[in-house]
């Protein structure tokens, strides 16, 4: 059974990563704050533990990874969370993004299609801390229409085209952060939906995503 520990030294690599992100741009202080407060080696497996502070993406399993901090910060950042915002994630992968804008006061419904991925949420270590965050088994391009519509939408996969049933369930005034394109590339995206229902697009930087799939893989 694997023992579950924050020590000093993981806390000082998790300011050093705090610093890193400063540095390279992340302005949002309550960004900063949630990362530094959330133990990114608890999501790991315990093989990560020395490095679970580089600012790295590293596998989970499934062909998914966990998101490298910076890809985290700058979609949060973009994403401007304010406390009680309904925020829908699609890609639940390790359960780290949906932490951060859990620890930020979100309501944080997220999506996973990867079935093993999925199972695992059920022993997700901080259920107690963040019971704001709810967990589906399904295909992120459907969305959730039950519980929309949210205020804010991410996608922490590298989508082909905007998907318009998630444009459908953000509210007017709401904002969809997504990264866009094949390829090994993707340009990351924000898009406001206006009161008459027809969006804004703002283009940001360019990262590199696995792939937003569809259906549900069991």
């Amino acid at each position: 059974m694997r023992v579950f520990e924050d020590t000093y030294r993981h806390k000082g690599l998790r300011k050093k990563l705090v610093d890193l992100l400063r540095s390279k741009g992340i302005t949002d202080e309550k960004v900063l704050t949630a990362i530094n407060n959330i133990p990114r080696h608890f999501f790991l497996d315990s093989a990560f533990d020395e490095i679970a502070y580089e600012d790295k993406a590293f596998p989970i399993g499934e062909g998914q990874t966990i998101s490298q901090p910076y890809t985290v910060a700058y979609q949060t950042q973009l994403l401007q969370i304010k406390p009680f915002d309904k925020v829908l994630e699609i890609g639940t992968g390790s359960i780290y993004q949906s932490s951060v804008l859990a620890e930020m006061g979100a309501n944080v419904c997220t999506i996973e299609r990867q079935k093993k991925l999925y199972d695992k949420t059920k022993q997700f270590i901080f259920k107690s801390k963040y019971p704001n965050i709810k967990f589906f088994y399904g295909d992120g391009y459907e969305g959730l229409p039950t519980y929309a519509p949210f205020d804010k939408v991410i996608i922490t996969a590298g989508a082909p085209f905007i998907p318009p049933k998630l444009i459908q369930q953000l509210k007017p005034g709401g904002k969809m952060v997504i990264p866009v394109d094949e390829g090994h590339h993707q340009r990351m995206l924000r898009i406001t939906k206006n009161a008459d229902g027809s969006t804004y697009e703002e283009a940001f930087e360019n990262f590199s995503f696995v792939p937003m799939l569809t259906g549900k893989n069991g």
